[in-house]
């Protein structure tokens, strides 16, 4: 996954469950995501194949074998990065509603004083 594969939000959102929760299931994942199983696959897939996270595999207590994902140290850089490109989406959007926000206000505002 180039990181512009997937949007910035899944990317970032990922990363961030991955690092909160290594432990989570990949339908744990998707639900959380609000992505389907498959997509969510797919994006743990190419996070492994970048080097960006690793699994290691233990025993739960139902006996099953299950995974932890960890992020690398690279991982940590690609999240760092893509946190960046996130945060700035989120301002661009903030400052567009705040925009928003007051023409609607204004509007309000002058057809109250008619």
């Amino acid at each position: 996954m180039n990181e512009r594969t997937v949007d910035d939000a899944t990317h970032y959102r990922l990363l961030k469950l991955l690092e909160e929760h290594p432990g989570m299931s990949q339908r744990e994942l998707a639900k959380s995501l609000g992505i389907s199983l498959g997509k969510t696959n797919y994006c743990l897939r190419a996070v492994l194949a970048r080097g960006h996270a690793k699994m290691v595999n233990f025993r739960n207590s139902n006996n099953r074998v299950s995974y932890l994902y960890q992020l690398t140290p690279s991982g940590l850089a690609a999240k760092l990065r893509v946190t960046r490109r996130f945060l700035a989406l989120k301002k661009a959007e903030y400052l567009t509603l705040q925009q928003e926000i007051e023409n609607l206000q204004r509007e309000i505002d002058s057809r109250d004083a008619l």
